[in-house]
């Protein structure tokens, strides 16, 4: 095996031991001792990959956002799908507090994780916003789409949806939630020029 692959699986050893701990003790109940245990890491091993319990947490959501934007470039890179079609594919996809992370992200709702959970958020769409940008321009061309700052505008719906929406950060009604969803879809349609109707798919209704 090469040292290459022998890092990456090292280093995919102790983010998975650490994933799992994380969910089941919580971040500030998991210790190095504990993540060195459960994967079976030599100490000197497991710094020289990541300096901090911090650092390796960073190492789990750089992973996260790492298997998000594969999959949002797959659907976006592909020619056969007209913009909108990709719009249905990638935006739920990129909503890390509703995905196979969920359970994850619920631990960095943790008041005592709110930078962390901050800068998880921060990383993903930085990371998710450029992708979708292309695929607004796509809709541009397409005529199914009208705005003059593609990546801008992807940039401000998805802090603003992430953040309104952030049960860790707000707790409200279901009626206040559908409230705001309601005037988010109408948002999302002005500000990308698109049909009305389009995006009620992000309240979970009709999607053309």
């Amino acid at each position: 095996m090469k040292n290459t692959e022998r890092t990456a699986k090292s280093k995919h050893k102790i983010l998975d031991a650490a994933e799992r701990l994380f969910m089941e003790k919580g971040y500030e109940e998991t210790t190095v001792s504990d993540i060195l245990n459960a994967s079976g890491i030599a100490r000197g091993s497991l710094y020289y990959h990541y300096s901090s319990k911090e650092d390796v947490l960073d190492g789990i959501l750089q992973r996260i956002t790492e298997q998000i934007v594969k999959a949002a470039k797959t659907v976006a890179d592909d020619p056969a799908l007209a913009a909108h079609d990709k719009m249905l594919r990638i935006i739920p996809s990129a909503n890390i507090s509703y995905s196979p992370y969920e359970q994850m992200i619920e631990e960095l709702h943790r008041p005592v994780n709110a930078l962390l959970h901050q800068k998880g958020i921060a990383q993903t769409l930085n990371a998710v916003a450029p992708v979708i940008a292309l695929v607004v321009e796509q809709g541009i061309k397409e005529g199914v789409y009208r705005t003059q700052y593609p990546l801008e505008t992807v940039e401000i719906l998805l802090v603003a949806g992430q953040f309104i929406f952030d049960e860790g950060i707000f707790q409200r009604t279901l009626e206040e939630t559908a409230a705001r969803m309601t005037a988010f879809v109408h948002l999302t349609e002005t500000v990308l020029g698109a049909k009305p109707g389009s995006f009620q798919f992000l309240a979970g209704g009709a999607v053309r």
